[in-house]
């Protein structure tokens, strides 16, 4: 459009010069326009190019106006080109830096020979001026109304897709998007098509591990869950091709006697391997072509659901912690500041206070003592809301950390016991989980008034068992505050199909046990540890 403009306004000076001044010499004018705006006709959003053309536009246009003044301005028409550029291009400010430019070359070049003696030779240089200042601030609004309209709108999107998640999501069988369901559903349907004695199903996680999101058999197997090893998972995953071995998938029963079948087919979303399916038989031979073929075609739309039911699970994790981090900022930055500055009044007006003002002094002791209490729950509360658990981590160094950091500062002896296995639960579980312990840990110093905290972290994906006891005075006997985080560690629990219970302890105080999955294997590979913390 703006080249259109430049050949357009380049003929109309053209002719206006020629019909004005009757001298072809006029034409040098045209010329030195026409090399001044290629530079911005060619390179028109140049940071250097651009501009310095339309620059370069602006001037010749000024000087040759005023060298063919007697003839009527006939360059001035010219000015629009570059004005209209800068604006389309650069927005607003450039183009009226080019009309203050054009102003201050013709006012004060035409006072200095005197072409605005005559007054018609001023009011035209104005007129032209004005109708560029005009010029400008279109072009400006064009290219503001342009940007926006060409900007993505991130949150509009995200509005967009999350309500079309919503209500496709309330047609899905079942209503749920929970991988652990989807690959549960997926466990019952292979095991129709094809014999088995244990199964399992992996997704995709960071660190080049998967995750177990579920798994059957008599006894729990020590799955090789590493794609960067030496094994059919390992080569099912690069190869995006069923693989058929005689040797089992389990770290455990590897080395051990007799030959077992195993067959573990890729789970694709398009071109994506999202997951794995790992099956196996202590029959041998037991998955011909047939059969693997049978097992391929169930798996194929069952990816798909499970590929949507982890990116929501992503997506929830995401804004879930994000949210929390912002929390604690604005807490950090707000409230917790404010605290501070009154217990640093408090302390100013005790020093001030006049002798024998002894009844007020106490009173502003005990205010300085509550308000220093409080901020150290906020401190408390704002560790909680930052606690995550680490990708490389785990969850029992996440709950260790919670329980050491917690008990340190309430004055618990801590005793933990964690048994982890080096396979890794889905994120969304494992930030439920965690919630759920720092919720136990948190009532047990908060409301218990115990001296003892057990902390037991069992996972062994995906299976996962913590527990949390206290030698307090009792869930009875709380205050009943402590409902409204029973109350939401119910719906952590609900949420990710686990089995939560309360119960009193033996002699006395509370025990909180959340149980995800069957019961956990004997003889795992742990690692445990007692740690005691007590502030004298």
């Amino acid at each position: 459009m703006t080249t259109a403009v430049r050949l357009g306004l380049l003929a109309l000076v053209t002719i206006l010069s020629l019909v004005a001044t009757k001298d072809p010499r006029t034409l040098v004018w045209i010329g030195l326009l026409t090399i001044a705006a290629l530079p911005a006709t060619l390179r028109p959003t140049h940071p250097v190019y651009g501009r310095a053309g339309r620059a370069a536009e602006t001037i010749v246009t000024v000087i040759g106006a005023v060298a063919l003044a007697d003839e009527g301005w006939t360059l001035l028409p010219y000015l629009l080109a570059p004005v209209m550029s800068a604006a389309l291009y650069r927005g607003a400010a450039e183009a009226f830096l080019l009309v203050a430019i054009a102003g201050i070359g013709l006012l004060g070049s035409g006072t200095f020979t005197g072409n605005f003696s005559r007054s018609d030779n001023l009011l035209t240089a104005v007129q032209w001026l004005a109708i560029s200042t005009a010029t400008a601030a279109f072009g400006g609004a064009l290219h503001r109304a342009l940007a926006t309209r060409n900007r993505p709108q991130p949150y509009a999107e995200a509005t967009r897709l999350l309500t079309q998640l919503r209500t496709v999501a309330r047609h899905l069988p079942g209503g749920t998007l929970d991988p652990g369901g989807i690959a549960s559903h997926m466990l019952d349907e292979v095991r129709e098509a094809a014999g088995l004695d244990r199964a399992a199903v992996f997704g995709a996680s960071g660190g080049g591990r998967l995750v177990v999101l579920a798994q059957f058999g008599v006894e729990r197997v020590d799955w090789e869950t590493s794609v960067d090893s030496e094994s059919a998972v390992a080569d099912a995953w690069a190869t995006q091709q069923p693989q058929v071995v005689s040797r089992s998938l389990s770290r455990s029963r590897a080395a051990a006697k007799g030959e077992v079948s195993a067959l573990v087919v890729p789970l694709m979303a398009g071109v994506r391997t999202i997951g794995l399916l790992a099956i196996e038989s202590d029959k041998p031979g037991a998955y011909p072509a047939q059969v693997v073929a049978r097992v391929a075609e169930l798996a194929g739309p069952a990816a798909l659901r499970l590929e949507a039911a982890l990116l929501f699970d992503e997506v929830r994790t995401l804004a879930t912690s994000e949210e929390r981090q912002r929390l604690a900022r604005e807490i950090h930055d707000g409230v917790a500041q404010e605290l501070v500055m009154v217990g640093y009044g408090i302390d100013n007006a005790l020093a001030q206070l006049p002798p024998g003002s002894e009844g007020a002094e106490n009173d502003l002791k005990e205010l300085r003592t509550e308000v220093t209490r409080v901020i150290t729950e906020l401190r408390l509360s704002l560790f909680e809301l930052r606690s995550e658990v680490e990708r490389h981590g785990g969850l029992a160094a996440a709950i260790s950390d919670y329980a050491r950091t917690i008990g340190s500062s309430a004055g618990l002896r801590v005793h933990l016991s964690l048994d982890e296995s080096t396979s890794r639960l889905p994120a969304a579980i494992e930030g439920e989980l965690l919630r759920i312990a720092q919720e136990a840990i948190t009532n047990a110093r908060k409301h218990a008034r115990a001296e003892n905290l057990w902390v037991t972290c069992e996972v062994d994906p995906p299976y996962a068992r913590i527990e949390v006891s206290d030698d307090g005075a009792g869930i009875g006997d709380g205050p009943a505050d402590g409902s409204y985080g029973l109350a939401i560690m119910a719906e952590r629990a609900e949420r990710i199909r686990g089995d939560l219970s309360i119960a009193p302890r033996d002699p006395r105080g509370t025990t909180v046990v959340m149980v995800l999955g069957t019961a956990v294997r004997h003889g795992s590979v742990s690692a445990s540890e007692g740690v005691g913390i007590k502030d004298e």
